[in-house]
Parts: structure tokens; sequence; C-alpha cells
């Protein structure tokens, strides 16, 4: 049986990720701590086989993988499908500032929430990023055969992924937590793949998850 492992990284912390609000096409940097979690991410990452290092092309997915892809002597390869759903006129908003928006705002998010189908005022559906996501990594397995692979992307792209691999619908999404610069493990086969670690957060220290908090 031949296997494929996607390492799975969420981008390190942004100050939006902090305010948990919605940032999909917005481009933000690393905070000094995200940077410092790049660092973490690429000393765990180290002791892997890894053969190529993707990245979505938003510059806080970017600047986490440099560091990783530093310590295979590779370079980063962006792919524009691993980029974070557009969150169209909700961009840089919390959910409780949608919320006080408008009553339509209102009305519009819980039906977002309700149905993957729909997508934020401007912006991308779930079922959209979902199939944009799911097409990009079956193109990467093919690519990969037997190999290992890490996919520097965002907390709806990495869900989406987790999701496949567990064969629940996209809305499952919305009942998984990932923290800023963690690890999740997919092994992909033909099929089923399996999912292998969720939210792995070990390299930064058990304190450091926001349940914790």
């Amino acid at each position: 049986m031949t296997i494929t492992r996607i390492i799975l990284v969420r981008h390190g912390e942004t100050r939006a990720n902090r305010e948990y609000r919605y940032i999909g096409a917005s481009d933000d940097a690393l905070t000094e701590h995200g940077q410092a979690q790049a660092e973490q991410l690429a000393g765990a990452l180290s002791m892997l086989p890894v053969a190529a290092v993707y990245s979505s092309p938003r510059q806080r997915a970017y600047q986490t993988a440099v560091p990783i892809a530093a310590r295979f002597g590779l370079t980063v390869e962006v792919l524009d499908d691993l980029r974070e759903s557009d969150f169209g006129t909700w961009e840089g908003l919390s959910r409780s500032e949608v919320v006080a928006r408008s009553v339509q705002d209102a009305e519009s998010l819980r039906a977002w929430e309700r149905d993957t189908a729909l997508a934020p005022p401007g912006g991308e559906s779930l079922d959209a990023m979902h199939r944009r996501v799911t097409a990009a990594v079956e193109n990467l397995v093919q690519a990969h055969p037997g190999q290992t692979v890490v996919l520097v992307s965002h907390v709806g792209p990495i869900k989406a992924v987790l999701c496949s691999a567990l064969g629940v619908p996209v809305s499952a999404a919305f009942r998984i937590f990932l923290d800023p610069a963690t690890i999740s493990v997919v092994d992909c086969t033909q099929p089923p793949s399996v999912v292998r670690l969720l939210n792995s957060h070990s390299h930064l220290g058990w304190s450091s998850a926001r349940w914790m908090e």
C-alpha cells in the first residue's frame, strides 16, 4: 500500500487571530510571537523525511513555511488553492461585530453557519473552498506517492482536508478547533485516508493551547 503523508500546518499567530477575527483574503503578517512559532514548527518537523513544502500565497502562511523548508534545503512552493476562504464584507470583523453590524448581516451569518453552500456577502462558500482544497490535495497525493509533504495553510482549508479524510461533511468544520502553529497529519491512501494527528501543539508547550487559557 502506497501512503502519502500530508503534514497540515496552520500558520503562526497574527494579531487578528488573537482577536478571533475573520481573515481570509486579508494578507496579515505574522506577529513576533508568530515568527517564533514558525521556528518551533521547523524544529518539530526537522526529524521527518519531508520531500516538499507547499504554502498558501498569504504572507502569514508563507512566513511560516520558509523556516520549515529551510531545514530541509527546500524552496517553498506556493499553491494558490491552499488560500483561506474569502470572507467578503466580513473581512477583519469578529463574529460579534458581524452580528452587530446589521440585522441582515446577523441573519446572513447564522444562515452561513447552517448552510455550507452559502457564502458571506462578496465571499466564498465553505463548499467552494472544500472543493478547491480537496482537489489540490488529491493532485499533490498523485505527485508525491509514498512521500511526506508539508502544507502550510489556514483554518478553513486544513479543516476541509480533515473533514474529507474523516468522511464527514465540511459542516463538521465548525466542530473542530485549530490553534495557530499547530500540526495535523493525514495519511492518504486509495482509499481510505486516516487522520493520524490533530491540532498538535506539543512543540509550542502544553500550556500554550487556547483551551488552557
